[in-house]
């Protein structure tokens, strides 16, 4: 064993990118809000040392072991005489599923949480993970005495903690990020060291942010960071058949090999369906080439459909998963901002009609959503603003504390800081799955989610498919809608204000194309949240409190007369 209190594991699993969080830092160690989870063997210090590094950290300190205990109501002990080890550790994952979702927190997880593969899963991608590893002889020094361990209520305790310890060693290195040797230094030592090693770690290595989108129409995650491109072998499904890869020209000669290579280390057959690039391509003439391809290759129900490339390809993937053999599964791989924030999460999937944008479609849930950051480096200036519109579309109309942060960090958006962009995505994807949790299928809530859209949708339509980017259009539509918020539902009008300003700084167009009011209005009654042929919007009472309704043609047209070139 190294005499050397941190290591940093040289067998991390693969894969182990993470995430970079936006916002402060805790002495410029961790993003503030990353939590960092102890491991390690009954006896390691995990309590001791957790209680001391919440300090150090100013974070809250969490034992899985009492929050256990908490909830049932009775001792652990008791829980293992009434259900036995295994009624215990269901407790226990469920208990430590709902912690690891807590934010900025040290949690100290109890000895054989790392048994179960889906504990290992989560704390690999949740936070950061600190093996306390210590010899057998220290391990039995500090719990031969402690009769509340019922694992070690045997004639030899130490012969049990050696067996547990070779049991347990190697599921502690697949999850750890660091190894900390607790032996028998002092514990400020200990943190100061792995405070040390926490700040190296984060300095060389983003790490993955996972967000859980959980709808009656599945759970799946959304896994966000560098290089998933070359780790998607990890979301085939265990009893896929076979992989259809749908993409375009322009992404298949981008990441297109990358995509296949890690695909088939599963072993399936993959396939790869070239579809023609561009929004003016959406349509059923070209979803046919991915149903004629499937059944030429005699694709089964347990195949998997992937959708490499924007949010037409992930509309056209998703829609052709949804109705192929009545569903098969798919994986969305979004490789621009708008579709990493938006078109990749909520089952949305969707074709054009001539007479109106998205108007034939599913909704349809992926098995996963694989944001790969590094695809962002090769987006043209257009494409990044596209996505932003998203973006701060989610702090328009539920948080406000977003949305002043992207008027702050607009410039280190649109320049692509990494860190920023982490944050950003990921936050909008919390928010959306928010969200589609609540209302899966836009009965209701899930509406707000298109703020914009009415006047956007319109843009598109009129100008034809592709003349605008869909999130240029959107963000036109937020001060179009701002300005029409402004008129008939109270917005602030120096609020409309802070919209049009941020949406020029992200590279947004803020006037819209002269269509002719007539026109703008025909448009905007084929828009889906129309009834009885009123147009219904999105408007905002306040920047984070949206609503569904309707507005005077009056208004709507002072409004048009307003923004338009």
């Amino acid at each position: 064993m190294s005499s050397d209190p941190i290591l940093c594991p040289a067998t991390a699993p693969p894969g182990r990118q993470a995430q970079a969080a936006a916002g402060g830092r805790l002495d410029g160690c961790l993003p503030d809000d990353l939590p960092v989870f102890l491991v390690g063997m009954m006896g390691a210090g995990k309590t001791t040392i957790g209680r001391s590094l919440a300090r150090a950290l100013g974070r809250e300190f969490v034992d899985l072991d009492h929050e256990l205990e908490t909830r049932c109501g009775v001792r652990i002990p008791v829980i293992f005489e009434i259900e036995g080890e295994t009624g215990f550790r269901r407790r226990e994952s469920a208990v430590l599923d709902d912690s690891t979702r807590r934010r900025g927190v040290v949690l100290a997880t109890g000895g054989g949480a790392v048994i179960a593969p889906e504990n290992r899963r989560r704390l690999r991608e949740r936070g950061i993970v600190v093996y306390l590893r210590a010899h057998v002889d220290e391990l039995y020094r500090r719990t031969c005495r402690d009769k509340g361990r019922p694992l070690l209520a045997t004639a030899d305790p130490r012969t049990r903690l050696t067996e547990l310890l070779a049991a347990r060693e190697p599921l502690y290195q697949d999850v750890a990020d660091l190894v900390v040797d607790t032996g028998s230094m002092p514990v400020s030592h200990l943190v100061k060291s792995l405070l040390a090693a926490l700040k190296a770690c984060e300095k060389r290595e983003l790490l993955m942010n996972v967000v859980d989108v959980d709808t009656p129409g599945g759970r799946y995650p959304i896994r966000i960071g560098p290089g998933r491109l070359d780790n998607l072998d990890e979301a085939v499904p265990g009893d896929a058949t076979a992989i259809a890869l749908v993409t375009n020209p322009q992404v298949n000669a981008l990441y297109g090999q990358r995509a296949r290579q890690a695909l088939e280390r599963t072993g399936r057959r993959v396939l790869c369906i070239e579809l023609p690039e561009g929004e003016s391509h959406k349509d059923w003439q070209t979803l046919n080439r991915i149903f004629d391809a499937l059944l030429a290759n005699q694709f089964d129900r347990r195949a998997l459909l992937v959708a490499l490339g924007g949010g037409v390809i992930g509309d056209m993937a998703g829609f052709a998963a949804a109705v192929y053999m009545r569903g098969i599964r798919f994986l969305q791989v979004p490789t621009t901002l708008l579709a990493q924030v938006d078109s990749s999460v909520g089952g949305k999937t969707a074709v054009n009609h001539p007479l109106g944008k998205n108007m034939i479609g599913a909704f349809y849930q992926p098995v996963a959503v694989e944001i790969d950051t590094d695809a962002l480096g090769t987006l043209p200036p257009r494409e990044v603003a596209a996505g932003l519109a998203e973006v701060i579309k989610y702090g328009l109309i539920l948080d406000p504390a977003f949305f002043a942060w992207c008027e702050e960090n607009a410039a280190a958006l649109r320049a692509l800081d990494p860190h920023a962009l982490a944050y950003a995505i990921r936050r909008s994807c919390e928010l959306k799955a928010q969200v589609v949790s609540q209302d899966e299928r836009e009965s209701g809530l899930r509406a707000i989610l298109n703020l914009g859209h009415t006047f956007g949708h319109a843009i598109e339509a009129g100008m034809g498919y592709g003349q605008w980017l869909h999130g240029e259009a959107v963000g036109c539509g937020l001060v179009q809608a701002a300005e029409l918020s402004a008129d008939v539902a109270g917005f602030p009008r120096e609020d409309v204000d802070r919209v049009r300003k941020l949406t020029e700084a992200i590279g947004c167009p803020v006037k819209a194309p002269d269509l002719g009011a007539d026109r703008w209005l025909e448009l905007m009654r084929v828009d889906k949240k129309a009834e009885a042929g009123e147009i219904r919007f999105v408007l905002l009472a306040a920047i984070g409190q949206a609503v569904t309704r309707g507005a005077p043609e009056p208004a709507v047209r002072a409004v048009l007369a307003r923004t338009v070139q």
